[in-house]
């Protein structure tokens, strides 16, 4: 039984709405893969203005120095020398980053690579900028995702278990774009235990954390 034209007429006008309303879908689908990669790409606000040359040597003396102060006094009968050891040594944001930038230049720190929540491969390249935030530590660093140049900025709190560092991010983000941490952080556990090695702690520290903006080493 042939249908109508009324019958007719209302399965034209369906189709038109169905193709109407797949259009409008593919335009959001389209405007919204547009602002993710702008977010993804874009480059986003530094965490801290660059330091001059003379600033990046004098902090990373003072970073030497504080860090001298942790190592175990040598054997000495005089007490009062082995009791001059302080119990902590704080660096600030500033030592922190001249301590990176140092250690880049001389090629002696390559972080590990990451994934992305899909899987991309994310190569991180220089060294990154750090900044230093009441109990979380900040960094941000140019990474290569898919073949492109991205920012990652990543935020958490340091701390230390058994020996080793530890760190549990709070805020991940590539470009402008905010990642959900529990999409992240199964991946980043996975490649610090990879690394754990290099997340030792010598024997005579007993803690590590940020506070009050400043990263605090404890000794023993």
């Amino acid at each position: 039984m042939r249908p109508t034209m009324q019958a007719r007429k209302t399965l034209i006008d369906t189709a038109k709405k169905s193709s109407k309303l797949r259009r409008m879908i593919s335009a959001v689908v389209l405007a919204l893969l547009v602002i993710v990669l702008f977010l993804m790409f874009h480059k986003p606000a530094p965490l801290a203005e660059p330091m001059a040359p003379a600033a990046v040597v004098a902090n990373a003396q003072s970073f030497q120095q504080k860090l001298s102060q942790l190592d175990p006094p040598a054997a000495d009968p005089d007490a009062s020398a082995q009791q001059s050891a302080p119990e902590e040594v704080r660096f600030t944001g500033d030592e922190l980053q001249a301590a990176l930038v140092q250690s880049n230049a001389a090629g002696s720190a390559t972080p590990p690579n990451l994934q992305t929540p899909s899987g991309a491969q994310i190569n991180v390249q220089g060294a990154p900028v750090v900044r230093l935030e009441d109990d979380v530590v900040k960094g941000q660093f140019q990474a290569e995702v898919a073949g492109q140049k991205v920012y990652v900025t990543v935020a958490g709190h340091l701390g230390m278990k058994d020996g080793y560092a530890t760190f549990e991010p709070t805020e991940f983000r590539i470009g402008d774009m905010k990642i959900p941490v529990s999409m992240v952080n199964a991946q980043l556990q996975k490649k610090m235990a990879e690394q754990r090695e290099r997340m030792k702690l010598p024997d005579f520290i007993s803690d590590i954390a940020v506070e009050k903006g400043e990263l605090v080493i404890k000794r023993k």
